[in-house]
């Protein structure tokens, strides 16, 4: 690396790439953003003129070749996470993928495989929450005892989205409620219990048109204690996490897209009383993309390892195909 900077192309104009994760490698002190690519050469340059990005390309292809570049952010549809992120390795570049890293746990290994071969490159999928101090804030709250013994961990996140052009209402492209959003409740519990579910069971509402699912409930077993999850793509917005323990319980306001601009709160309830901790402000995708850049330019691990990400989708699987995690 011959930059203290890490430079970046983004592969595709998803809407979180416009409105988060582009202005995040701005405001970053260790990133620059340098390319984009469109498979529409005119939507890429005016994503480009508009961000203030130097270069445009008219396909993923054409900016994977760009010497300049030295990592990619890929926030494409779930279907085509797994082989452009391989293609990005093949071309040498370090990969920062959104989540679901695969549509499977096939898919995830087969990327981790691809990854140990080429040791010198970062590879993470995008949980950009787990970069939030609030949540090692709360992890440690609970090894400290601060609620006892954690019993069971809930989340809930919903949002309505019936638009039948929407790629995340698209069974072909992998979209869905679980793969979506469902995925950050499995990673919350396996974060917070510190382990592995020993079963999973769980009930999906699939919808006769789209063919995702658009409610789907689940239970991890961890054997000191469970979780559940529930998430879904035609109910009211929101979004929750609470986690109960033997001497008290937490909760969490937005846990999953707090502001960036304002600071957070954690609810910690003990003996009668609340508790309320307040964290800074943290914009959660400049500090994604800061730990990514310190880890390739630091020599660093990067906050989520591909093992993890292997073991997420192991869960999620199970719930998919009815069956125990393990």
């Amino acid at each position: 690396m011959t930059t203290k900077r890490l430079r970046w192309g983004v592969l595709g104009t998803a809407s979180i790439a416009i409105r988060r994760v582009i202005p995040a490698l701005r405001a970053s002190a260790r990133c620059e953003v340098v390319a984009i690519a469109s498979r529409d050469r005119t939507r890429a340059g005016k994503v480009a003129a508009d961000a203030g990005i130097t270069r445009a390309f008219g396909s993923y292809q054409e900016l994977l070749a760009d010497d300049m570049i030295d990592a990619v952010y890929i926030p494409l549809p779930n279907h085509l996470h797994l082989e452009w992120s391989l293609r990005a390795i093949e071309a040498g570049k370090h990969v920062l993928c959104e989540k679901p890293i695969g549509l499977n746990v096939g898919e995830a290994r087969a990327l981790r495989t691809a990854a140990r071969a080429r040791p010198e490159l970062m590879v993470m999928e995008a949980f950009m929450y787990r970069c939030h101090p609030r949540w090692d804030m709360v992890r440690h709250l609970v090894t400290d005892g601060a609620i006892g013994e954690l019993g069971t961990v809930h989340s809930v996140f919903s949002y309505d989205n019936r638009d039948p052009a929407d790629i995340r209402n698209d069974a072909t492209m992998g979209g869905g409620a679980w793969l979506d959003i469902g995925c950050y409740g499995v990673s919350v519990a396996r974060f917070l219990f510190g382990t592995e579910p020993v079963s999973v069971r769980g009930k999906m509402e699939i919808d006769p048109v789209f063919g995702t699912d658009r409610l789907t409930s689940a239970v991890l077993d961890f054997g000191r204690g469970t979780a559940t999850v529930t998430c879904a793509t035609q109910l009211a917005w929101h979004q929750a996490v609470s986690l109960h323990g033997s001497a008290g319980r937490i909760e969490l306001p937005l846990p999953f897209n707090p502001p960036g601009d304002q600071p957070t709160r954690i609810l910690l309830y003990r003996d009668g009383d609340v508790q309320e901790i307040v964290v800074d402000a943290c914009d959660q995708f400049v500090a994604e993309v800061d730990r990514f850049a310190e880890a390739v330019l630091d020599g660093r691990q990067v906050p989520l390892t591909l093992e993890d990400s292997v073991a997420n989708m192991v869960a999620l699987d199970a719930i998919r195909a009815r069956e125990p995690a393990g």
